[in-house]
Formats: structure tokens, C-alpha cells, sequence
């Protein structure tokens, strides 16, 4: 796989480890053109956004052992399909995103001056 970027031109880093996320399981919010769904913001799970991905459809909170998804929880970072981050910023529900981990290909959704605006800050 060829080296990608994040929002900021430079080396995509690992989004999380525990749990293990991306499309390709590797800790990184990697795509290709079969990842159809655009696992590619790095996100910051919060009750706000859970509650509502449930509420749209998508259970991120649950454990489903058959796919070894853990279930998230507060706190958790996960790579976001970016068409539900889209979703849930319009809603006023987008969580938080760590700029450096998320790939670049979010700005052809979102611009980079939005995604700021959610930028997650290491404590």
C-alpha cells in the first residue's frame, strides 16, 4: 500500500490500537477503492455521537463478537465512514477528530477549515 497523508499533506498516523480500527484493521484510517464506505476520519467517540449513529442505523456501541467488534465507548477513537461524520456534523453530533490520524481524502467532503474546528487536543 502506497503511503498516505492526512489533512495535513503529511504521514497518516495510527488512529487506535485498542481497539483495533480502519478498514483494513491495521490502526489507521487507510482506504482504497474498494473501502467503499470511506473508514477515514479518525474519531473521538462521545455519547452524543454514539447515541445518534445508533439512532441512524449504526450500532458502534454494542459488541458483536462474530466480527470481533469490541463495542465502543467513550473516549474510544475509531475510523469513521466519512459520510456519517458529514451526517452527524450537520446534526450538530459530529465527535471530535484527531487531524493528524485522519486521511486526506475527508476534504473532499469536508474542508480542512471545518475539520479544525473538531480538532482533538491531546490532554
Amino acid at each position: 500500500m502506497e503511503e498516505q497523508k492526512n489533512v495535513f499533506g503529511e504521514a497518516l498516523l495510527p488512529c487506535s490500537m485498542q481497539p483495533l480500527t480502519g478498514y483494513f484493521r491495521d490502526g489507521c484510517c487507510h482506504t482504497d477503492p474498494e473501502n467503499r464506505g470511506s473508514h477515514i476520519v479518525c474519531a473521538v467517540m462521545t455519547d452524543d455521537f454514539l447515541v445518534f449513529s445508533k439512532k441512524m442505523g449504526n450500532d458502534l456501541s454494542t459488541p458483536m463478537a462474530i466480527y470481533r467488534f469490541p463495542g465502543l465507548k467513550v473516549g474510544d477513537k475509531w475510523c469513521l465512514v466519512a459520510s456519517r461524520w458529514v451526517e452527524a456534523y450537520r446534526a450538530g453530533k459530529a465527535p471530535l477528530v484527531v487531524l493528524e490520524a485522519t486521511n486526506e481524502k475527508i476534504l473532499e467532503f469536508v474542508p480542512l477549515s471545518e475539520l479544525v474546528k473538531f480538532a482533538w487536543k491531546k490532554q
